[in-house]
């Protein structure tokens, strides 16, 4: 079966429509070389085959050198634990989304749409890369994530600047 891959941006913070707010639920920076980001990343990916599901330990340190922009952050309810949402500021004000999402045991519990919010406010927030100001935000999306992700970024206000379909 083919994946369809999703590429969908917002060019102006005015276009973030906040989800429901859900009180406690914060994002809390991280540093990346934590064994535990290595391992919430990996439990939330897994149940969608993503990539960090499955990353050695030798690979994390290899996307850390290669990355040394992301900024890791989990998401938390009443302190815990319950997801994460990750950041690489980019050259050109372009700041990806490149991790978003929930702890299985918390997905569908309607906390996803105000996370997304605190993320995209976030990314927002961030000191742009050879720009003046964050003049973009964007992330991908595929077939294979939840079947409510797509929807989701696209409540929040994020619009879909190009679809890609990778065959098996």
């Amino acid at each position: 079966m083919a994946k369809v891959v999703t590429y969908l941006e917002m060019k102006d913070a005015k276009d973030l429509r906040p989800g429901k707010v859900v009180p406690d639920l914060r994002l809390r920076r991280v540093d990346g070389d934590l064994p535990l980001v290595r391992a919430i990343n990996g439990q939330v990916g897994a149940p969608y085959g993503w990539r960090s599901a499955s990353r050695t330990d030798e690979e994390w340190q290899e996307l850390t050198r290669c990355h040394p922009l992301r900024q890791y952050r989990f998401i938390t309810l009443n302190d815990e634990t319950v997801g994460v949402a990750n950041l690489e500021p980019q050259p050109g004000g372009d700041v990806e989304i490149t991790t978003f999402g929930l702890l299985p045991e918390y997905v569908g519990r309607g906390l996803g749409g105000h996370a997304l919010t605190l993320t995209i406010r976030q990314a927002w927030d961030s000191v742009a890369v050879d720009s003046p100001a964050v003049r973009r935000v964007w992330l991908h999306t595929s077939s294979l994530d939840h079947p409510n992700a797509l929807r989701n970024y696209q409540r929040r206000g994020l619009t879909v600047y190009r679809t890609e379909v990778e065959a098996d």
